[in-house]
């Protein structure tokens, strides 16, 4: 019988309490595990001495295995990653923040997890996509994760019309993120890209002590760029959402 594939949510940066976003169970779980594919296997480590403080790990921390699946990962190594499944080890996939396989590199790994007949079980953790739409005040019954839009400022301005066009037709509210520091560059582009009372949210630092989650107008942000008033989310992870009105 091949092991279980656990796919485990990872705190979105540093948090107070671990018992604050990620659930007791889904700890415990964790401990129990010795094999885990994780993006980087040194900030995977770190998390795990975090879950081991509450709930001591099954095997020392050195004797864990933990293989990498990252944007450097070739197609054709996936395979391997799933060795250990195959000889019944149960394994964990590991998000680098966040859960596993959504805006992450492990969904290839779960789909040929599915191809093969191992059992996949999803835990619960934070979601920063989920937690901003819940936040944002938007449509949270239609909406579409863009990921990355393009850094050239006129094909980025051309995909953010396309997109609030879209999000006013459609009535669907539309996520997108950048790389944080360009989180400035890319406010000022939907407020000058946007029609006035498409609403836009700025959600940075979810689950954090940092936390902040506005949601304004393109105009009423315009108005408080031109004050300057801009948000305190420079290098600071950051959602952006649209909805057209």
């Amino acid at each position: 019988m091949p092991g279980t594939l656990y796919l485990i949510p990872n705190t979105l940066g540093e948090t107070v309490s671990l018992d604050h976003v990620i659930p007791t169970h889904v700890q415990a779980t964790t401990a129990q595990l010795t094999h885990f594919v994780a993006e980087n296997a040194k900030t995977a480590r770190a998390f795990l001495k975090l879950v081991n403080a509450a709930h001591p790990l099954v095997v020392p921390l050195q004797q864990i295995a933990i293989a990498e699946l990252n944007v450097n990962t070739k197609a054709d190594a996936l395979a391997g990653l799933l060795a250990p499944l195959r000889a019944g080890h149960d394994v964990g996939l590991l998000s680098e923040a966040g859960v596993p396989a959504v805006a992450d590199p492990g969904a290839d790994l779960v789909r040929l997890a599915h191809k093969e007949g191992i059992p996949v079980r999803p835990l619960v953790g934070p979601s920063s996509l989920l937690l901003a739409v819940m936040a944002s005040g938007l449509n949270g019954q239609s909406f579409a994760f863009n990921g990355y839009l393009p850094t050239d400022a006129a094909a980025r301005t051309k995909r953010l019309r396309e997109l609030e066009t879209r999000s006013r037709q459609e009535k669907q509210t539309q996520l997108f993120i950048e790389t944080p520091y360009r989180n400035g560059q890319m406010l000022e582009a939907l407020v000058s890209s946007c029609q006035p009372g498409t609403l836009i949210c700025v959600a940075t630092d979810i689950s954090l002590a940092t936390e902040t989650i506005r949601t304004r107008t393109a105009a009423q942000w315009q108005a408080e760029l031109g004050a300057g008033r801009a948000p305190d989310f420079h290098k600071k992870p950051t959602v952006f959402l649209l909805l057209g009105q």
